[in-house]
């Protein structure tokens, strides 16, 4: 599984990483970085919830 941005959508909003801080970071400016782009399978179900959370639609996992 890979997780994948839009960084043309991302906003930095956060709320992936209030709902997965192992595997996103929100910096100083607001610029969200993926700590982790190719997470175990035992992580889909958080990861697909965080991914759901983003107001904007810039997350989605492949594979």
């Amino acid at each position: 599984m890979r997780i994948v941005v839009d960084r043309d959508k991302c906003e930095g909003v956060g709320m992936c990483e209030s709902m997965a801080h192992e595997f996103f970071e929100l910096d100083d400016d607001d610029v969200m970085h993926v700590l982790d782009e190719n997470p175990g399978e035992e992580h889909r179900k958080e990861l697909s919830a965080a991914v759901a959370s983003c107001p904007v639609l810039a997350l989605s996992l492949e594979g």
